[in-house]
């Protein structure tokens, strides 16, 4: 039986390092789960690669057709972005596993939908000031640096993963982003140990 792993953490934290490195990693196999969003591309975005990139007619549909497994919006300086994993018929949980990167709200949604059994959780966190660092050096990368929603992002995320909402999701293995190259060694053994 196949889980999902679902990759949490707050913006800049290197989550998305290391679900590529682990997405590569063909002793892994796992498969890439997509989510979908409402906020525009950005540059060096795929459509299908990082996001399916949709649009708010496209959301109602898939909301009418009942395929949304979890859903957030937010309220962003440039209007509401959504953001939804869809189950759209393409997972076989019951003979892969997948890989997905979320919000610790999304990991809940996800794990309430298809199980706890089925959905894990895999925390990367870093210190703040390093954080911070690395989305102004990413933002700054942009053809249109977007620097008041990057701050509104990282204040956000202070709230969203609070001490007690990490708890109350039941996530008490939190892999530290210090050291990359560690860090991904690390969350590959325990993908692994899962996966045995």
């Amino acid at each position: 039986m196949g889980k999902i792993y679902c990759i949490c953490g707050k913006s800049s934290s290197g989550k998305d390092t290391v679900y590529k490195r682990l997405l590569a990693d063909e002793e892994l196999k796992l498969n890439q789960l997509v989510t979908y969003t409402t906020r525009p591309i950005r540059e060096g975005e795929v459509n299908g690669r990082e996001y399916f990139f949709i649009d708010e007619a496209k959301a109602l549909e898939l909301h009418e057709e009942g395929k949304i497994v979890e859903s957030r919006a937010y309220n962003t300086v440039f209007g509401i972005w959504k953001y939804m994993t869809v189950d759209d018929g393409d997972m076989e949980l019951d003979k892969k596993s997948y890989i997905v990167i979320g919000t610790l709200e999304s990991y809940v949604q996800i794990r309430n939908y298809f199980g706890k059994d089925k959905v894990v959780p895999v925390m990367i966190d870093v210190d703040d000031g390093e954080r911070l660092e690395r989305a102004l050096k990413r933002e700054r990368q942009q053809a249109s640096p977007k620097y008041d929603e990057m701050c509104r992002r990282f204040l956000a995320d202070s709230a969203d993963f609070s001490e007690e909402k990490v708890k109350s999701a039941g996530i008490d293995k939190v892999f530290v982003n210090d050291n990359l190259e560690d860090c991904i060694s690390k969350v590959r053994e325990y993908v692994l140990s899962m996966e045995a």
